[in-house]
């Protein structure tokens, strides 16, 4: 197959050089010939691409790194077109880590208010771009790394998009269990379900061998043998893992443990502060002109094996190794859920090749983890109505259906606080 362009939107991110070292390093499953870089903040994004172009020619990889600050001649001829943006940068996550816990609820960039408030800002942008790319090149796939993944991915799917989302979050547990087993992460396969930031570990076999049908059940012996490790790594308590018999994500700490976190991040401060901290480090040694490898700091920013993940998906898609291969993926329920709507967007398990995105069957979920799926399954419902149409009172229904929320009086007062911070992004407000 002859090599591939690929597209990042976003691509002035201190993020990008992450991609660009699972780029580089497994060009073998993944062919690139030429990546465009496209970002309207021009001097960051020229500082990215010639740190880019460092990490290629450092470890041989002939790949031509081009850029530019308009999606149209940017996007032109791409095989796939990646979406990592963040529209009013850290500054409009610090507001939404940090007003709603002035109403006692979790300030998060992803979740409850203030994911609402990014889904608000994000949805219209992301739109625009993919018309973008589907008048140019509309056989390119999109994949979504846009928070909230979720709502996003749902957005570009209604909209008839050739779009699948990805997260980080079921490819670092197939990596920590792997390493806890002492085997290859491709010997790890994970029973996973939910949605996006709403998921579950309900399984873990152990292949007999790297893509084979058959296995034997571990999840029991990693709670036994490394569940102290593992629940504190989540900081969630070890007794609910071993009482349930799954591991939850991160994410779930903020349903399952509200008012203790709600309590631990007004003392904290909000993530952004110390993302931007970070980010301001990382820009910092990329304008260093010996720098030719991904800093070590960069683990500190977020996304732990985002580029195996996108690496993975990508060649899948694209048929550059013509395998069909297993991957958890955001993508169209069509069923899979029986309890959620077909044009919900769940995370699972799914069979990806060039003939598309097939999300595997999955056997019933339990009504401890079902209800909480579908409760925020309508909230996302809402959350895109109000994305798509505006008006403060879709805003309202979205944040009182959140089971962060629910609330009439601390719907109202969210739902002010939200438009306030947000008007300088939301074309209705």
């Amino acid at each position: 197959m002859s090599a591939l362009k690929l597209a990042i939107v976003g691509g002035g991110s201190t993020y990008t050089p992450e991609l660009i070292d699972g780029f580089a390093r497994l060009r073998d499953t993944l062919p690139i010939g030429e990546l465009v870089l496209i970002d309207p903040a021009a001097d960051r994004l020229e500082l990215i691409a010639a740190l880019a172009r460092r990490i290629f020619a450092k470890q041989g990889h002939g790949a031509t790194v081009t850029t530019a600050t308009d999606v149209t001649a940017g996007v032109q001829g791409a095989d796939a077109v990646l979406l990592q943006l963040r529209v009013g940068g850290q500054a409009a996550r610090d507001k939404d880590e940090t007003w709603p816990l002035e109403c006692g609820c979790v300030g998060q960039e992803t979740t409850g208010a203030g994911g609402l408030a990014k889904a608000l800002r994000t949805v219209p942008v992301v739109l625009d771009i993919a018309e973008q790319v589907r008048r140019t090149n509309p056989d390119a796939w999109i994949v979504d790394f846009t928070n909230p993944v979720g709502i996003v991915t749902r957005a570009l799917q209604t909209a008839g998009h050739k779009a699948v989302g990805l997260c980080n979050v079921a490819i670092g547990f197939q990596r920590k269990f792997a390493a806890h087993l002492g085997v290859d992460p491709e010997l790890v396969r994970l029973d996973h379900v939910g949605l996006n930031h709403l998921t579950w570990e309900r399984g873990v076999t152990l292949l007999d061998s790297p893509g084979a049908a058959t296995g034997r059940e571990v999840l029991p012996q990693l709670l036994a043998e490394h569940g102290e490790a593992i629940a504190a790594d989540l900081h969630l308590p070890l007794p609910v893992f071993r009482r349930l018999g799954v591991v939850p994500s991160y994410y779930l700490r903020y349903f399952y443990q509200h008012d203790l976190v709600v309590e631990e991040l007004k003392v904290k401060g909000s993530r952004a502060a110390e993302v931007a901290a970070i980010e301001r480090q990382l820009l910092e040694m990329y304008a260093d002109p010996a720098l030719d490898t991904k800093p070590e700091l960069l683990g500190k920013r977020g996304g732990a094996f985002y580029s195996e993940a996108a690496v993975q998906l990508i060649a899948s898609l694209l048929g550059t190794d013509g395998r069909t291969t297993v991957q958890v993926v955001n993508t169209r329920n069509d069923g899979v859920l029986p309890f959620l709507p077909d044009d919900a967007v769940v995370e699972v398990p799914a069979e990806v090749d060039a003939a598309g995105v097939r999300p595997l069957p999955q056997r019933p979920v339990e009504p401890l983890y079902a209800g909480l799926i579908a409760n925020v399954t309508a909230y996302e419902h809402l959350a895109l109505d109000a994305a798509l149409h505006g008006g403060r009172d879709r805003v309202f229904d979205a944040l009182l259906a959140h089971p962060l929320v629910g609330q009439i009086e601390l719907a109202d007062q969210l739902t002010d606080r939200l438009l306030a911070h947000n008007r300088a992004h939301l074309s209705w407000a």
